[in-house]
């Protein structure tokens, strides 16, 4: 008997590790069938917390992973596309969208027993994954792992039937105060193990059906469960980036928060629904699913009218750290190459900005020779773990518009590190203010670059300094013989007129440097915002 227990329970385990590499492989299918779509959808529809929360969750229902959705929402967030308070009703809502798993299951593994009938779709979507073009690879990975889902719920059911009758609730704490406390706290240990929220909610309701767990038990181990989350949260952020840290206080706070206006409802609650539960089968598996995506509904309407003070109160909890020009980069980030871009190349733009606010200053003669050493140091530093960042990033170039960005920033940080290297450069610059027309040109040059640092908005500055870098480029033909001419007529030193003609150069490449620069950070900037924008054309480096 004992050893057909204990194979009942090798079934059971199984069942649940085939229902989580059904829900890594569905996730993965979802992502990327989505591909940039849902990226884009939340940038442009989370204007306040309250849409962000929407949006959340519908974008987790969509995708079924809330970390993923977390994870956009905290590159948005590093690259200035969305505040804080914005990000935190993205993952809030997305507490709501896991909560679909657990319908899934509900309705498609007890109400209508789909474990046998979706065996054939495994196969199909294998298929599909091997054979197909175009989207239907994702599309057969998608239904691969959602079929996988049932056939889980049907191994661990077959696991527990023999347990029927032998574990029963009163093998449980008892339904008081201290006994759902225990059972919350067991709901968090299973999360733990199992390190998924749904695979622990898809046991209980396993659990539930058997008869081993009654409905308030199943109710307060499913808010331990989702409570327990957030301890995968915090392992998530230990060592990462500001953004990275204060998003994971914040999902266990709220979490906590959550949790514990659950516990206090779990009783009113199962009393309304006990008569329900009990009139027919699968119905409790329906009630419990209502009761996880209630209680976090609830807990998303309480929070959303305070979100502002709520995010004020993390922000000062986790105050910035760290050097602010790589405050974006956390290495976590570089599991998605859209999220590592989109810190990348913010912290590119930033880098580019500082740059290009040390190259006004030289070029009006604001710096002194020790700023400008202590500024060229402080900006190689932050290029070259910026590059190390970049360095580690892949894509694939098959997968538009991510290749072309990732590409983008490789190009930025070349002409920023050859910009940089202009800066050392003290004598051409000097020689600037000797030379009339050198002094002219350089005002010129520094007066662009203060539009494009003061305005902020890079859009269209392409064009400008484009045009610059084609009249220094015509200026060093002319210049050339005006200098060269002046200098044999004159008796001037030839060291004297090649240091000019070395500064016009030194002009005309910098100014095509900030070119490529800003033409790189706004092509990237535009191709994110549309996945059918045409290729760029093919231009030198």
């Amino acid at each position: 008997m004992f050893e057909h227990i204990d194979a009942s329970v090798f079934v059971a385990v199984g069942g649940v590790g085939i229902f989580l590499l059904g829900m890594l492989i569905l996730t993965d299918g979802l992502k990327g069938l989505a591909g940039n779509t849902l990226r884009r959808w939340l940038a442009r529809y989370t204007r306040t917390p309250t849409s962000g929360a929407a949006t959340g969750a519908v974008t987790t229902a969509l995708i079924q992973s809330s970390s993923a959705t977390t994870l956009t929402a905290v590159s948005f967030v590093g690259a200035g596309l969305l505040t804080f308070p914005q990000a935190l009703g993205i993952i809030f809502g997305a507490n709501i969208g896991t909560t679909l798993t657990g319908w899934l299951v509900a309705i498609g593994g007890f109400k209508l027993d789909l474990g046998q009938f979706v065996l054939p779709l495994v196969l199909l979507g294998t298929l599909l994954r091997l054979f197909g073009s175009g989207r239907w690879p994702q599309i057969g990975w998608a239904l691969a792992g959602f079929s996988l889902l049932f056939i889980g719920i049907e191994v661990m059911q077959q696991g527990m039937a023999p347990l029927k009758g032998l574990v029963t609730p009163a093998d449980f704490p008892d339904d008081t105060l201290a006994g759902r406390a225990l059972l919350v706290l067991i709901g968090v240990a299973i999360t733990l193990v199992t390190q998924s929220s749904s695979a622990g909610v898809a046991t209980a309701l396993v659990a539930l059906g058997t008869g081993a767990i009654s409905f308030p038990q199943a109710a307060a181990m499913v808010i331990g469960m989702d409570v327990g989350t957030t301890f995968t949260a915090v392992l998530a952020t230990v060592g990462g980036s500001t953004a990275m840290r204060q998003t994971g206080y914040a999902h266990v706070i709220y979490n906590c928060m959550t949790g514990l206006m659950a516990f206090l409802m779990l009783g009113p609650v199962t009393e309304l629904l006990g008569p329900w539960v009990e009139r027919g089968a699968g119905n409790q598996q329906i009630g419990l699913v209502a009761f996880h995506t209630f209680f976090n509904l609830i807990g998303v309407i309480v929070v959303l009218p305070f979100t502002g003070r709520f995010a004020h109160f993390i922000q000062k909890l986790v105050p910035e750290s760290g050097p602010p020009l790589l405050r974006r980069l956390d290495r976590r980030l570089l599991v998605d190459i859209n999220a590592s871009s989109d810190a990348a190349l913010a912290t590119i733009r930033e880098i580019s900005t500082e740059v290009l606010s040390l190259l006004r200053g030289l070029l009006r003669g604001e710096i002194s020779e020790r700023q400008r050493l202590a500024d060229v140091n402080h900006l190689v530093a932050a290029l070259g773990k910026t590059r190390n960042f970049v360095d580690s990033m892949q894509s694939d170039p098959t997968q538009q518009p991510a290749h072309r960005r990732h590409q983008a920033a490789l190009h930025s940080l070349d002409h920023l590190a050859r910009l940089l290297n202009r800066c050392r450069q003290p004598v051409r610059i000097a020689t600037l203010s000797d030379d009339r027309r050198l002094s002219r040109l350089s005002r010129l040059l520094a007066s662009q670059i203060d539009v494009l640092c003061t305005n902020g908005n890079w859009s269209g500055q392409e064009r400008r300094f484009d045009r610059l870098r084609d009249i220094l480029r015509r200026q060093r033909h002319t210049y050339r013989a005006t200098v060269i001419k002046h200098a044999s007529m004159e008796g001037e030193n030839a060291e004297r007129t090649l240091e000019k003609l070395d500064s016009l150069r030194w002009l005309h490449r910098v100014t095509y440097h900030i070119w490529r620069i800003v033409f790189r950070l706004e092509d990237a900037r535009t191709v994110a915002d549309s996945v059918e924008k045409p290729a760029a054309p093919a231009l030198t480096n």
